[in-house]
């Protein structure tokens, strides 16, 4: 599979659920923690940090902060950053 099959693919694998997409484009402008995601987009915390790990697992966002236990500090990886700029290019937003 070529680089733009993939990223098409990560582009689709975010989309297809609401929360990956309020939470990707939530990171776009700055890494934040589960709390402060949480907080802006309503959900659970318990469906942030599954959410998160599933974004961890495809390479969409990674942990700034492997070594804490708590207040851990999530960000974009690059790949994440060209998916929520493809995102926000196509009309998404974090609001829908």
């Amino acid at each position: 599979m070529n680089e733009h099959n993939v990223e098409w693919e990560n582009y689709g694998f975010v989309i297809a659920s609401r929360y990956r997409t309020k939470i990707v484009l939530d990171l776009l402008n700055d890494p934040k923690t589960p709390k402060e995601l949480s907080s802006d987009t309503g959900f659970y915390l318990s469906h942030v940090s599954s959410t998160l790990s599933d974004l961890i697992k495809r390479g969409i966002v990674e942990c700034l902060t492997p070594g804490l236990r708590r207040g851990k500090v999530f960000a974009l990886t690059q790949i994440g950053k060209t998916v929520a700029k493809k995102m926000e290019k196509r009309g998404h937003t974090a609001l829908t």
